[in-house]
Formats: structure tokens, sequence, C-alpha cells
């Protein structure tokens, strides 16, 4: 396996090409809660996004890859390092799917294994770690499938939809994978 080519995915840096697909994506509220956000992003902001988006991790603290398919390069997803903590040897880590005819196909697992794996060897993380909302079942079941444990709840940390909901804490490290 390479790094960033695996199967049926490749993870690959934002290009300028990438700014209808960001803009798209980032502007629908049914991501917002995933993604801790509650305002729209306009097209200038996005391309300034783009503009510096080759800036390293080590100064930015995080990185977002497109999740394309290897067969027609289809962008179907982005997947996201950040609060990247070099001392302590942690990162964490995002994903997003876009589209739901591209969803529970594998995409995403493999998507994942890439990014913990790179996070791993090319950055020396010691663990990643993901925080789900407790309804998010898909999700959960998908980070557990790769390997990674619940190791906390934080009790009616995201006010959603006129209700708080908990928000679980999954942790993988270095010698499990």
């Amino acid at each position: 396996m390479i790094t960033l080519k695996w199967k049926d995915v490749v993870l690959r840096a934002l290009e300028p090409a990438d700014l209808d697909f960001l803009y798209k994506l980032e502007n629908d509220e049914s991501v917002w809660e995933i993604s801790n956000t509650s305002t729209p992003y306009s097209r200038y902001i996005l391309k300034q996004y783009l503009d510096n988006s080759d800036q390293d991790i080590y100064s930015v603290k995080q990185l977002r890859l497109v999740i394309t398919l290897a067969s027609n390069n289809r962008s179907i997803g982005f997947v996201d390092l950040f609060d990247f903590d070099p001392k302590h040897q942690r990162v964490g880590l995002g994903i997003v799917i876009f589209e739901e005819a591209d969803r529970g196909k594998g995409f995403a697992s493999q998507a994942i294994e890439m990014i913990c794996r790179y996070a791993f060897t090319h950055l020396n993380m010691h663990q990643l770690y993901v925080n789900i909302t407790g309804d998010n079942k898909r999700s959960i079941e998908l980070f557990k499938k790769v390997g990674f444990s619940r190791t906390g709840i934080k009790k009616d940390w995201i006010y959603s939809d006129g209700k708080f909901k908990d928000e679980h804490l999954f942790q993988l490290t270095k010698d499990v994978l």
C-alpha cells in the first residue's frame, strides 16, 4: 500500500479546482453539526483557504486532504487532521463523505486507515482521536471497525436541533494498528 493511495481511494492535497466542491460541502447545513459550523462560508473565504492550503501542518496545526476515487478521480469527501500536537504526538481526525450514494461502500474506512498510517508513519503520532455524537451510529460503527476504541463520553456536549447530545471520544494508538 502506498500511504495515500489504496484499493479504491486516493487522498490528495487540495487544488484550486476544488473550490466548487468545498463550497457545496461547507455550505450544506446537514454537515454543520459534525464540522462544528453554524454559518455559511463565502467563495472568497474558501478561495483564500485554498490559496493557503500548502502551508505545513507543523505551522497551521491542521491538514485537509480530498478523498477521491482511484477509478475516475471523482472527489467524494474530505479527511481532516486537526489540533496537531507534535509534543504529545496526537492529532484529531475528521471525515466526511458528502453524497449518500457514496456512503457504505468502504471508501471512508479506506480513507481513515490511510490517514492513520500517514499520521503514524510520517508525522510520528502516537494517537489519533475522534469526537462523535452518540446518535451518529454509522460513524461510531465505522471508527470501531477500523480499530478505534471508545474512551470517554462528554455529557450534553453538543447543542443541536434544540437539544443537547452526548459526544463520544474514540482513540486509536499506534500500537493497535
